[in-house]
């Protein structure tokens, strides 16, 4: 058998780089690339070692737990006990991962012949697996195990970050209440340009009850500037509360959204309450969040009260 040494130690050397990287994007890390070369270059050597007999005694629990040690060492610095212990945690956790992935992967992959083939049994009767897994087989599914593995863990950060933002919306108008998730947009700088009261924003489907049916229909068409010339054609309780709301779309082109005057609204954010009732509600024909974690987009002056307790409410 051949066994080009030089190769084995270029690809270890790409896969402990990955690996150590993977692990500081994990913790929000950036060593110096020279670090991460020099750690992967430790681990690397650590496993052309394998092939050298006098230097098998190095291959214990022991001595690949205290390497692991060292090359977080030397790509991240100690940094204190807990930072270090986070940090070691998430470079097992990735080495979990890309191993488990392999594994599972090529086993879905045999055929029950290969399967059958691996399994024998000792004289003890003891039943053991022979597991042979081809060099470029490891190579290719490292690589798309970590991008797999990357993608869901961004996933996850990003779901994370927007559930900070999440607050529950109480809108009511003549003792009806609506309710639903709101996502706080800080960005958000509707206003109505007469009274300058801020404007959030609601799915149309929230209201649909207390609406005509034909104006969902034409709010889709986007033909909210049509409903204010209509109004009294059809019959609707709150046509005194219908604003028009000028707003500047994508495109860039002016648009126009149908809004109600509430009596109050109320946002309930991270445990802290805001009640205002100088306020548009902005209704959009849609759906606000593909997934549908939020059915309001919440102006930011909204929860101004609720930052600052001496504000009162708005």
């Amino acid at each position: 058998m051949v066994v080009y040494l030089d190769l084995i130690f270029l690809v270890n050397l790409v896969i402990d780089a990955v690996l150590i990287m993977v692990t500081a994007w994990m913790r929000k890390l950036r060593p110096a690339w020279w670090r991460v070369l020099l750690s992967s270059t430790v681990g690397a050597a650590y496993v052309v070692m394998m092939f050298f007999p006098p230097l098998t005694f190095a291959f214990t629990f022991l001595v690949k737990f205290m390497l692991s040690v060292i090359m977080l060492l030397i790509s991240f610095g100690f940094g204190g006990l807990q930072r270090f212990l986070r940090t070691l945690g998430a470079f097992y956790i990735v080495n979990f991962v890309a191993a488990g992935g392999i594994l599972g992967t090529h086993y879905l992959v045999q055929n029950p012949g290969e399967v059958m083939n691996g399994i024998w049994f000792s004289a003890s009767g003891g039943l053991s697996f022979e597991l042979k897994i081809g060099f470029w087989f490891v190579l290719c599914m490292f690589a798309v195990v970590m991008i797999i593995f990357k993608t869901v863990q961004a996933a996850r950060q990003r779901s994370e970050q927007l559930g900070s933002y999440l607050g529950e919306v109480e809108a009511s108008i003549d003792g009806v209440s609506v309710r639903c998730t709101g996502l706080l947009d800080t960005g958000n700088q509707l206003v109505d340009p007469l009274t300058r009261i801020p404007v959030m924003i609601m799915e149309l489907s929230l209201w649909s009850t207390y609406f005509p049916e034909s104006w969902e229909r034409k709010l889709k068409n986007g033909e909210a500037d049509n409903l204010v010339t209509e109004l009294g054609e059809e019959e609707f309780r709150w046509q005194d509360r219908l604003r028009l709301i000028p707003y500047r779309g994508i495109n860039k082109g002016t648009a126009f959204m149908l809004a109600l005057k509430p009596d109050e609204v109320t946002v309930t954010m991270n445990g802290l309450r805001s009640t205002s009732k100088r306020v548009l509600i902005g209704l959009d024909s849609g759906t606000l969040s593909s997934e549908g974690r939020y059915r309001a987009v919440i102006h930011p002056d909204l929860i101004v009260a609720s930052l600052n307790p001496e504000v009162g409410g708005i």
